[in-house]
């Protein structure tokens, strides 16, 4: 989600505060000034809009949602070899770490003809 909000920000002691502020809010992946003034906060990340106005509006009295839009994510392109055909590219191959020592089966002998007991 993209999100568009405006704020009368005069001084650059509030744009870093109001930038702080939306930082701080669960799932938002960015946040930028916009706008001649750079009045424009905007927001981008799995985000409430309405929850960020309600939170920015603690500090700033006169909060505006401007637009709200879904973002589109940009389609990966596909590499093409010489002879027209798809590359495909894969991780560089990882070892699983190294394994501990593998546990040891003791197998406890009792000898019978141990003469210690003093009950015979």
């Amino acid at each position: 989600m993209k999100i568009v909000l405006q704020m009368q920000l005069h001084s650059d002691k509030s744009r870093s505060k109001a930038l702080k502020i939306a930082a701080q809010e669960i799932g938002v992946s960015s946040v930028a000034l916009e706008g001649d003034n750079k009045d424009k906060l905007v927001v981008t990340g799995d985000v409430d809009a309405v929850c960020l106005g309600r939170v920015l509006r603690k500090k700033f009295r006169c909060v505006t949602l401007v637009s709200v839009e879904e973002v589109k994510k940009k389609e990966e392109k596909q590499c093409i070899n010489e002879d027209n055909k798809v590359c495909c590219y894969y991780p560089p191959y990882c070892a699983p770490p190294p394994c501990g020592p593998s546990p040891y089966c003791y197998k406890v002998v009792y000898d019978s003809c141990d003469n210690s007991c003093s009950i015979m």
